[in-house]
This record gives C-alpha cells, structure tokens and sequence, in this order.
C-alpha cells in the first residue's frame, strides 16, 4: 500500500512540473529545471555518507568497540540479505538513529550515545531493523529523487515571480495570463512540499513494517517509539540541521501544533497503534 502510495504521490509531483514548465518555459523550461535540481540532489545522493556523518561529527566504531550494537547490526543484515554496513557512533544526549548511504553496498547505520543509554537490546534491535530496512528499500535514492521533482517546482515557481520583469512569453509559446501563471506556480511548489513531506512519511511507515519483520516481533519497535518520543521532548537535538530530519527514527526536533503538519515523519502515536496492530493480528 504505501509503495503504491509513494510511487502515485511521485506521478502526481511529475504531472505538476510538467504543466509548470509548459506554463511558464515550454518543454525546455521543465526540462532544465529538472536537470539542475536533479544534478544538485544526485550530489547530495553520491556523497549523503561523507555529508551527514562529518556534519554530526559521527564516529566510526569496530565490532570491538562497540561489541553488543555490532552484532544486532550484523544479525539484522543476515535476516535482511543486504551487506553489512559500517557503524557509527553520534555523541550526542538526544536518542536518536539514521541510516544512509546511496546502496546497500555503501550504507552506513548511526546511533547516538543518548539512544545506547535509553533503550534496551530488544528495543536497539527494532530501531536498527527499522534503519536497515530503509537501507533495503533504497530510501536514500526515492527521496532523492523526490526532492529533485519538488526542488524543480520550486525552481519554475521562483523563476514564474520574475516573469512580470521579463515580460513573460508570448501566446504562441503557449504562455498564459502572467498573474494566473504566477498563482498557479505559488500553489503548485506548496503543493511539492507537502507531496514530498507525504513521501517521506509514506517511506517511514513503509519501513516500520519491513523493520517490524525484519526484528521478528513488532512490538520491540513500537516500545521504542514510545520511549523516543518522550525522551526527545526532553531532550531534543538542538544542533540538529533540518535538513536532515527526514533521515532519523523519530524527529530530532519537538515538532507540536501546526509544525506537526509539516513534520517529515508520521505521528508517533500512529506509528505505535498500527505495529501493536501488526504483533496482535499474528
């Protein structure tokens, strides 16, 4: 369900840039502005390890030093039939986790030393299941892609607000009234931004499931949301770039009222009711 969800919400983003683009450069205009933003987050996707690891000074630990999270990470990724990735360590109070990479064959799995403290083994492991099966799934990739059509919008919506200073393009280009051009584009990048928001948490759901499996009891990942969204509130990662917020377990950020809405992740209660519905429907 939520792969059909990611793939429609992703049709939906295509169709918008591509009446954009017509509205305001012909073909040419959603072709180059799908380049750019494509050429920008392929960057960021190639080199999405070396980024977040360095901005989060993460460190990377063998199965000696670290012998107990190693060998959940090891376990899990047998189940999972994927490589085994590297593991890093965060120092940091917030409990928190991400994985990245842009393949399996380069993933990197990172804890924070606030979620070693405050979960138990059962409930690491169904965070870590959760992280690995987005590794398996090739998150890293559809958000990136994701973000290219959404950064594309934003692109032709930008350029639309200079079109009055320009002059805009004639009727036989298939240019349109300039003010309801510049409407249009106004709600059709608002309209990419939740589309890209519903992506993320359509892939977040996605792997709860797959990590629920993957852990083999479903109700080790839900205890360990609940435990990380209280823990969170209280402790939030305050040098957290927002940037990277979609990448982690649960918000790093303490998102409440109307920011909620624009939260990369799904609420938590929801994601608890539906792996307790998962462990007591078995």
């Amino acid at each position: 369900m939520n792969q059909a969800k990611t793939f429609f919400l992703m049709v939906v983003l295509t169709v918008i840039l591509v009446g954009l683009g017509s509205l305001i450069g012909g073909k040419n205009g959603a072709v180059l502005a799908f380049g750019v933003a494509l050429a920008m987050n392929m960057v960021t996707y190639w080199f999405s390890d070396r980024i977040v690891l360095s901005m989060y000074n993460a460190r990377e630990v063998s199965e000696a030093e670290a012998p107990d999270l190693y060998a959940i990470v090891a376990s899990l990724s047998q189940r999972a039939s994927i490589p085994m990735p590297r593991v890093y360590i965060v120092e940091n109070d917030s409990p928190n986790a991400f994985a990245t990479g842009r393949n399996p064959e380069h993933a990197v799995v990172a804890v924070t030393t606030g979620i070693l403290r405050v979960l138990s083994k059962q409930e690491l492991e169904g965070v870590l299941a959760h992280e690995l099966s987005h590794v398996k799934n090739r998150d890293i990739l559809v958000s990136t892609v994701a973000a290219a059509l959404a950064g594309a919008i934003t692109m032709l919506a930008s350029w639309a607000r200079w079109l009055p200073f320009f002059g805009g393009r004639d009727d036989e280009e298939g240019g349109g009234n300039i003010v309801a051009v510049i409407l249009f584009s106004m709600v059709a990048a608002f309209a990419a931004m939740l589309i890209q928001l519903a992506i993320s948490r359509s892939r977040e759901y996605l792997a709860d499931e797959g990590g629920a499996r993957l852990a083999g009891n479903p109700l080790f990942l839900a205890k360990a949301l609940r435990r990380l969204e209280s823990a969170v509130v209280r402790s939030p990662m305050e040098d957290a770039n927002p940037s990277t917020a979609h990448m982690f377990i649960v918000n790093p950020f303490s998102a409440k009222g109307v920011t909620a809405l624009f939260s990369t992740h799904p609420p938590t209660e929801e994601r608890i009711k539906r792996l307790e519905g998962m462990a007591y429907s078995r």
